[in-house]
């Protein structure tokens, strides 16, 4: 399923970059998730692996918008950390 991400950010100044990188990590999901899951359903191998490759592509995309992400916004950046503790106490 796609996202609808806004066509119109909004917030503070200061926060906008955040909401830019947030609706592009939205946007390469939708991408990953649509690209695996036409592989999923393709029959011709030379398209699967194409589609796999660009899916790929997409999650290397989605790891750049994190980046600048956790650049913009410390609060997420800290709560990711505390996120990834807890899954990892939970083994």
């Amino acid at each position: 399923m796609l996202s609808d991400i806004p066509k119109k950010l909004s917030g503070k100044k200061e926060e906008i970059d955040a909401e830019i990188a947030r609706a592009g990590m939205i946007a390469e999901l939708d991408a990953t998730t649509l690209y695996e899951q036409m592989a999923a359903m393709a029959s011709d191998k030379s398209l699967k692996e194409t589609l796999l490759d660009i899916a790929k592509e997409e999650k290397t995309h989605m790891g750049e918008f994190q980046a600048l992400l956790l650049k913009f916004d410390k609060q997420q950046a800290k709560e990711l950390e505390e996120g990834k503790k807890e899954v990892e106490e939970k083994g």
